[in-house]
């Protein structure tokens, strides 16, 4: 179902891999899926597959390319969980939001009118970059790590905004979580589910799935991309 592609960088300075997974006949609508700090590992091309058997033509970029291409990292192994924790704090963000950005407009050349975005972690708080800084049709972020101190763009959000928050996040602390909801209530473009688990809960697999709440976030994101990229 999936392949590998290349996506040339807006600035010139190369070009990043990717892994595209399209469905058998036309495709709804397009979506990127952004990658945690681990890479576009097992888990990220599987997510991907998952939306292509849905329907939609999805890639994942490598965010990391700059840095080391190829990147893939298991978050149950403590020395690559360290790892990915370094190459994120490294990461240059407006870079990762330029080739965001690319990679929507690579899904558009392909015929896809409509595209979305969907993070996780990582991918969590450059979706919610994503819904202020590009022109994706609609968004989704699973438990973003330090969208509480982005609350500064929430004005620059112009489409359809879906967030999944973990009420027992070790990386997004209550205050974090009480920050976004009240600057983000009033704006109907955006709704928030908030979940009983920790980080992670909605990983494809490892130690930190809660099967029933992935389901369950799964299933309204599914929603959520149905109404708005149709």
């Amino acid at each position: 179902m999936g392949q590998k592609i290349d996506i040339a960088a807006s600035d010139g300075s190369g070009k990043m891999s990717a892994y595209l997974a399209t469905p058998q006949g036309q495709a709804k609508a397009g979506i990127v899926v952004i990658q945690e700090i681990f890479g576009v590992n097992p888990g990220i091309r599987a997510m991907t597959d998952s939306w292509a058997a849905k329907g939609y033509a999805a890639v994942a970029p490598d965010l990391f390319w700059r840095m080391k291409p190829g990147i893939e990292l298991d978050a149950d192994i403590p020395d690559q969980f360290q790892q990915g924790i370094a190459y994120m704090q490294k990461l240059d963000f407006d870079k990762c939001i330029d080739d965001l950005k690319a990679s929507i407009a690579a899904l558009r050349a392909r015929g896809h009118k409509k595209v979305g975005a969907i993070g996780y972690c990582l991918g969590g708080r450059l979706a919610f970059l994503c819904a202020t800084r590009t022109d994706s049709d609609a968004t989704v972020a699973y438990y973003g790590v330090g969208i509480d101190n982005l609350l500064g763009e929430k004005d620059k959000i112009r489409k359809p905004l879906l967030l999944h928050i973990a009420k027992q996040d070790r990386f997004v602390p209550p205050e974090a979580q009480a920050k976004v909801h009240a600057a983000l209530k009033g704006n109907p473009l955006v709704t928030i589910y908030d979940y009983d688990a920790d980080h992670a809960f909605a990983r494809h697999s490892g130690s930190s799935r809660v099967p029933a709440l992935a389901d369950q976030a799964d299933a309204r994101t599914a929603d959520f991309f149905a109404k708005h990229l149709a």
